[in-house]
């Protein structure tokens, strides 16, 4: 078998910046002295004239992508997760979300795969920060080929949306012809009859492994990739849900507020079911490397298999 080809999300970024650089010259991007990490030196180089590297002042940042979208121009502001979101919350959310100004907030170096950074650089928070700004897109794409397809789809789309990269290197499951990314649509990857998955992010890929582990046991597992997860694509989550009646989310990020929290918000309104949410538990990340820490979490295929399996026991006792 050949090994599967593994690119960060964070390159596909770079890519569409390049394709947005050379037909749309509306597309300007900010960065906070951190373009060699966030990728975005790419354009740089390329279009310096609509570069602007605004130092480590994020929350300055902020204010100077709202002014230039009220100019009519298009900003692409970038830095770590844990300073974009976290650092410029107040000027994102009073800034940008109030006035609804057409910014977009690419974050990269998200979730605990930023590795040896440790706790206080790995965002396992950002995107329930960004869900909760009224009007604010969130879109966690789950490869480079979808990161870079949501990006070029998010510079089309009027308004404040957050799009989340990550640092490693991960498997790229959407290299195919028939790919096509729709903003707002959640893709049903693999049809199942007794659990739903719902997983964004890198923990697509892990999703997908898990339930081929899980075929050998009998348990049909229906995979769905939540690009989008605000607004949450409720009629084909609710169309999954009622044909298997249980839920797993599985995503790279604090089990509180991300796409867990979603999918339960609206599972408990409108179909309510078992749900079992995958990801971080309420705790800090910490140092390691990316590969160790996907597994000390339970996010490779192997974790996310076992996690299922124990949920569709406890249930079936």
């Amino acid at each position: 078998m050949s090994e599967v080809k593994k690119i960060a999300t964070r390159e596909g970024y770079a890519e569409a910046l390049l394709e947005l650089g050379e037909k749309n010259p509306k597309v300007v991007v900010l960065d906070a002295d951190l373009a060699g990490a966030t990728k975005t030196g790419v354009f740089a180089k390329a279009y310096p004239d609509r570069h602007i590297d605004c130092g480590i002042a994020e929350a300055n940042m902020a204010g100077i992508a709202a002014g230039l979208a009220t100019t009519g121009k298009i900003p692409f502001m970038s830095s770590f997760a844990m300073f974009a979101t976290g650092r410029a919350y107040e000027q994102i959310r009073n800034t940008i979300g109030y006035p609804h100004l057409n910014v977009k907030i690419a974050a990269t170096h998200g979730g605990i795969t930023v590795g040896e950074d440790g706790a206080s650089h790995q965002c396992n928070e950002d995107l329930s920060l960004m869900r909760n700004i009224p009007g604010m897109v969130v879109v966690n794409p789950s490869d480079a080929i979808e990161a870079k397809a949501a990006v070029l789809a998010l510079a089309e789309y009027e308004g404040p949306a957050y799009i989340r990269f990550g640092r490693a290197n991960v498997p790229v499951i959407n290299d195919r012809e028939d790919y096509r990314f729709e903003l707002f649509k959640a893709q049903v990857l693999k049809e199942g009859k007794d659990v739903t998955i719902l997983a964004t992010g890198i923990l697509v890929s892990a999703a997908l492994e898990a339930a081929e582990k899980l075929k050998a046991d009998g348990i049909d597992a229906e995979v769905i990739n939540v690009a989008t997860i605000k607004p949450l694509d409720e009629e084909t989550i609710l169309k999954s849900v009622k044909k298997t009646g249980k839920v797993v989310t599985a995503e790279e990020h604090s089990i509180i507020g991300g796409l867990g929290g979603a999918v339960c918000e609206l599972l408990s309104e409108k179909y309510p079911v078992p749900v079992k949410r995958l990801g971080v538990n309420d705790v800090f990340g910490e140092s390691g490397s990316a590969a160790e820490l996907i597994v000390k979490f339970e996010m490779d295929g192997n974790g996310v298999y076992k996690n299922i399996k124990g949920f569709m026991e406890s249930i079936n006792k």
